[in-house]
């Protein structure tokens, strides 16, 4: 029988934000479920809570002198983790732990073929470098996930997707030299938005040249814009064959976010997620890691992550039953 869709969430990981009022809030991840509960789809996937990142773990990908600051500042609640967007709270360590942990426990899953696919809302936390936070994010799973991905399962050639308003940069400077990292973002151009990278020539470096692909789009971009460059990620992903696709389906994207500039709707998330789940039964493993990322319009995020949980449902292998 198939294997259902997975889905990580709970209390640990609605915890990750930075107080009311923040536009990372922990009231993210309520309404989320609020709307998956809503369209009926929590009776749909297996939902499963999250668990620690060991140090060890997080070290595959941060350096230990980051993760040294991280740990300090989190047993005194001080400061900031980077210049000033990223503040320190009391427990931040273990909380950003228990994010990567999700990513970690979905790809296993996946890895023994319990799940075809996975999604983990409060997740994706792209901009963390390897030796720094940045933009609200403490360590980056995705980066951790590719790490222990291949020591783990032994694999080597790992797409990350990224359809958020930011351009994936932890993620993209991580792996920038690394061949096997195939990498395609659309995001809105940099030179209106954070962090001000991703250009359509940013393509890696020596061997991984051309193995990254960066589309910079417009402020005011909508789903036409998306529908016109799409076809160039899927492009990029069947001419390398990945073995495993991570999509991170930041919310931000969408028309009325308050931080951002783009007009997306959520059937883009839909549409990504769909046509990824596609694509990697083409390739035959099926295997598919969606994480929320950004997004601070509730009622966005609430809509686009649960338009990728329809998405991945919608392809045979991603229902028991199918």
């Amino acid at each position: 029988m198939p294997a259902p869709v997975l889905l990580v969430a709970g209390e640990r990981l609605a915890r990750y934000g930075f107080g009311d009022g923040h536009p990372f809030g922990p009231d993210r991840h309520a309404a989320f479920l609020a709307e998956l509960v809503k369209r009926g789809l929590d009776r749909r996937v297996q939902i499963t809570e999250t668990r620690a990142a060991t140090r060890e773990e997080l070290q595959s990908f941060h350096t230990p002198q980051y993760l040294d600051l991280v740990a300090d500042r989190s047993r005194t609640g001080e400061g900031y983790l980077d210049g000033g967007d990223t503040p320190a709270w009391r427990g931040v360590y273990e909380t950003a732990a228990d994010v990567v942990g999700g990513t970690l426990l979905a790809a296993d899953e996946i890895m023994a073929g319990r799940a075809r696919r996975a999604f983990v809302p409060i997740a994706g936390l792209h901009h963390a470098a390897r030796g720094g936070a940045a933009g609200f994010c403490v360590f980056n799973d995705c980066g951790v996930a590719v790490e222990m991905l291949r020591r783990n399962h032994g694999l080597k050639r790992i797409a990350y997707v990224d359809i958020d308003a930011h351009h994936g940069d932890g993620v993209f400077y991580g792996f920038e030299a690394d061949p096997d990292l195939i990498f395609a973002d659309i995001h809105e151009d940099g030179r209106h938005l954070y962090p001000g990278t991703g250009s359509k020539d940013e393509v890696g470096r020596g061997a991984a040249a051309g193995t990254k692909l960066n589309i910079p789009v417009p402020p005011g971009s909508d789903d036409a814009v998306f529908a016109a460059e799409w076809p160039r990620v899927l492009a990029h992903l069947r001419k390398f064959k990945p073995e495993f696709i991570l999509l991170q389906a930041g919310a931000d994207s969408v028309e009325g976010d308050p931080i951002t500039h783009m007009r997306f709707t959520a059937d883009v998330h839909g549409r990504a997620a769909r046509d990824l789940a596609a694509l990697a039964e083409e390739l035959g493993h099926g295997r598919v890691l969606g994480t929320g990322g950004g997004g601070y319009n509730r009622i966005n995020l609430a809509q686009a992550w649960t338009a990728v949980i329809e998405g991945f449902l919608m392809v045979p292998g991603g229902e028991s039953g199918d």
